[in-house]
């Protein structure tokens, strides 16, 4: 059954590991997210309110958030829930499957389980772009194709953020390699 992104960012987000996500000549197969939950959630972009930088958030599930990152890095959400909600999944990491020439060109020289592992190297290896924001999963730019097995997965605290910070909203991938590590710890 097609994932239905009108439902809450935390039932989404483990449905979309192992999902390939295809985006400017690159498919990343996804392995780690982080779901946000809008108003409720201190550590959402969306948590005080629609801003012209989050609008894309608060439309219907199924569409993209594109944002910069601490002034240099584009991350990528996919929007989850009715619209006015504000509810999005981070795209935290994952295995580049197709376009690893291209995806290397765009990050540098880093080993390949390397290439996405990170919303910012993510980003950077699709090639995201401030004006992917509000594109709809599905249509031209983006295309999203589901894992035939869903692959097993753990959950726990979301990492690189100061507030709501022990909210186990982060999913991912156990045991595998393009997970982000904690600093100074192996990955989960």
């Amino acid at each position: 059954m097609p994932i239905d992104f009108l439902q809450a960012a935390d039932t989404v987000a483990p449905q979309l590991l192992g999902c390939v996500l295809t985006h400017a000549g690159v498919s990343i197969r996804l392995t780690e997210v982080e779901a946000y939950l809008g108003a409720g959630d201190e550590a959402a972009h969306t948590f005080r309110g629609q801003t012209p930088r989050n609008a894309a958030m608060f439309g219907p599930g199924g569409h993209m958030y594109v944002y910069l990152s601490y002034g240099i890095h584009r991350a990528g959400n996919i929007v989850c829930g009715p619209a006015g909600t504000g509810q999005g999944v981070l795209l935290r990491a994952g295995e580049v499957v197709a376009g690893e020439e291209l995806a290397s060109r765009r990050r540098g020289p880093v080993p390949p389980h390397r290439l996405a592992q990170g919303p910012g190297n993510l980003g950077r290896a699709l090639d995201l772009q401030i004006s992917d924001n509000h594109a709809e999963l599905g249509g031209d730019d983006f295309q999203l194709v589901e894992p035939g097995n869903m692959p097993e997965w753990v959950r726990g605290p979301r990492v690189g953020i100061s507030r709501n910070v022990e909210a186990k909203l982060r999913f991912w991938i156990p045991g595998d390699v393009t997970v982000s590590r904690r600093k100074g710890r192996p990955a989960p």
